[in-house]
């Protein structure tokens, strides 16, 4: 394109390719994994709000699996959707149940009871029995089923208030799992536990559960066997960062095969998650390392070497990771300008299985995303670094004088964190001329378990100054007009919206909120079990620290809201009610406050519908335009 072509045009007015439709057609893909001899890949991908289990065999299109099932798994948040070994494939479904089926023939067959919820099944290494996460009012267990379903599942493990992650020994003989109980999170405090399995006979007999290894304020994940049966891996943050151990199963000794200052591993949020997979020799684990938002994949000797594998240098985001026989690694990967797909690499080679959307924007006409920290001053007086994600705004048609409008990001969880892979909300915005900046405010992973630890009692103070912090630094760097800024959030993201425009209106033109807290008590009494007690760290345990709760909802000072709001929910929202976004918009128009009001009758704590996605794109876009931009 001539310089002649490039047309001036204001910021947040720029025309871009990357439509709401484009948006709302993009796959979600949760998981993969080899099958067959090893060469057979499978994976699990959403849209439109359905799960779909796809299959490629060698040298043949991939074609789909589960028929009218819907994939995914149903504890918690969900994740642990499925698992393959050999052409057998066992998943989770929508209606609570595990099925089975092979690769190539005949239906997916239930195999479980269709009663409470499942995920996270694990094939045992004869093929003939599936361990898994179950549920039902509320009381988890890990139990174990014949691949057949020929005999009514056997409880392994229960007990705890949670589990997750069952892992088969290669010898097929024991089970390793993670647990944990309220008031800890997993990634707070958890236990690694095995116990013995014979299924010889007709009957399963499980010999008593042993804790391998827990400490204090220590969290631990991801239990898996070596092939050859000497080693059990896990991960522990014991030294501040996400590193992977190995027990060795005959001294029971244990060591730290990682490297300082590099994340493999973060929180827990879902079942199913994956930072890292044996080498069929055993001599090494491949490993998801993270630095500052940005994704590498390394080998990890067991004799302690550690080396970065070639031919990902163009990913940013990687996850998932899955290697077969002849050491191939299989995985989700993204960058900042490039979709997300399914990959398999091998010998520094790289093969795309599958795209995650149809990629009709060149690299070129998208934002490069680049890690960012300013220094934020705390309400005690303390100088601390804060970290973050900026896309420019990026289009090579047009250009435009003066400073963007800019839109600051904020994560939900608390306990989470934005990387450097493919978001397409923020392209949506940057190549339509705003600025994006994502905030890994204090209380984000990633960045080691102390800064993770920093919102620890500071819930709506931290988070809500780091927010502030941010719009300060994009004035300050001359990255965005500090007149035009907008604070994002869904869920605990939504409610750092709400809290940075009670106490600090002004610093932002306007907000958007989706599905954001605005009531802590109400929260609290009616959470779900996984939650039940995440409050007693991030604000303090009630009936103490009642009076923070009264001074941190900003129900209770929503009066003080006068910049423009824009509000989103669903009404079927089971985490965070309908009323809580009620009781703000009231608040608002009673005052004549500017705001936008938008209620999705069939979601719930999230988007998942392909025509919510589609709304709620444009009217965000319309919101900006008559708020911002204009």
């Amino acid at each position: 394109m001539s310089e002649s072509d490039v047309k001036q045009v204001p910021y947040g007015l720029w025309s871009s390719k990357l439509g709401p439709k484009m948006l709302a057609g993009e796959l979600r893909l949760m998981d993969v994994a080899w099958g067959g001899k090893g060469r057979t890949l499978v994976w699990a991908e959403r849209v439109d709000g359905r799960g779909v289990l796809m299959v490629q065999r060698p040298d043949q299109a991939a074609r789909v699996l589960n028929d009218e099932l819907s994939v995914g798994g149903g504890v918690g948040y969900g994740g642990g959707e499925f698992d393959v070994r050999g052409d057998e494939v066992v998943f989770a479904a929508n209606d609570g149940r595990l099925y089975a089926a092979h690769l190539d023939k005949g239906s997916p067959r239930p195999i479980t009871p269709a009663f409470g919820r499942v995920a996270s099944p694990a094939i045992s290494p004869d093929g003939k029995w599936v361990a898994f996460v179950h549920t039902v009012d509320d009381v988890d267990v890990i139990a174990v089923v014949p691949i057949g379903g020929e005999q009514w599942p056997v409880k392994v493990a229960q007990g705890a208030d949670f589990y997750m992650q069952p892992a088969w020994s290669s010898e097929g003989d024991r089970l390793a799992w993670i647990s944990w109980d309220h008031p800890e999170m997993p990634w707070t405090a958890t236990r690694l536990e095995e116990a013995g399995i014979d299924m010889t006979g007709d009957v399963v007999r499980v010999a008593p559960a042993r804790e391998l290894a827990s400490e204090e304020d220590v969290a631990l994940q991801q239990p898996s066997y070596s092939p050859d049966g000497r080693w059990l891996a896990y991960l522990s943050d014991a030294s501040g960062h996400w590193q992977v151990m190995l027990r060795d199963r005959e001294s029971g000794q244990t060591r730290r095969i990682a490297r300082d200052g590099v994340e493999f591993g973060g929180p827990a949020w879902i079942q199913g998650l994956r930072f890292y997979d044996w080498t069929q020799d055993s001599e090494a684990v491949i490993a998801l390392g993270s630095v500052r938002g940005e994704h590498h994949l390394e080998r990890l000797g067991v004799d302690g070497s550690a080396r970065k594998l070639p031919g990902l240098e163009e990913y940013t985001s990687l996850a998932q990771p899955r290697v077969t026989t002849g050491g191939a690694v299989a995985l989700i990967a993204s960058s900042s300008r490039r979709p997300s797909r399914v990959i398999t690499v091998a010998a520094g080679n790289v093969q795309v299985r599958r795209f995650a959307s149809s990629e009709r924007l060149r690299e070129e006409e998208l934002s490069e995303a680049r890690p960012v920290s300013w220094t934020v001053s705390t309400a005690a007086g303390e100088e601390v670094e804060v970290h973050g994600i900026f896309y420019p705004p990026t289009h090579p048609g047009y250009t435009s004088a003066g400073k963007p409008p800019a839109l600051v990001m904020i994560h939900g969880g608390p306990t989470a964190q934005r990387v450097m892979g493919w978001e397409a909300r923020n392209q949506f915005f940057a190549t339509r001329g705003f600025a994006v900046l994502d905030v890994n405010y204090r209380g984000s992973t990633g960045y080691g378990r102390a800064y993770m630890e920093a919102l620890s009692g500071a819930w709506g103070v931290a988070d809500v100054e780091d927010a502030v912090g941010a719009a300060s630094f994009l004035g300050r760097e001359g990255l965005a007009d500090p007149e035009r800024l907008v604070i994002m959030g869904g869920s605990a993201g939504g409610y750092t919206v709400l809290q940075t425009l009670v106490d600090h209106p002004g610093v932002f033109k306007a907000g958007i909120c989706l599905y954001g807290i605005s009531d802590l008590f109400a929260l609290q009494a009616g959470t779900h079990k996984f939650e039940a007690h995440y409050n007693d760290t991030l604000i303090g345990p009630l009936p103490e620290a009642a009076e923070l709760y009264r001074e941190r909802s900003p129900i209770n000072k929503a009066e003080k809201i006068e910049d423009a709001l824009a509000i989103f929910h669903g009404a079927k929202d089971k985490v965070v009610p309908l009323d809580q976004a009620e009781a703000i918009v009231d608040s608002l128009r009673r005052r004549g406050v500017s705001h936008f009001y938008h209620v999705y009758e069939e979601e719930g704590h999230g988007w998942r519908r392909a025509a919510t996605i589609d709304h709620f794109h444009r009217s965000v876009l319309s919101f900006l335009k008559t708020e911002v931009v204009y």
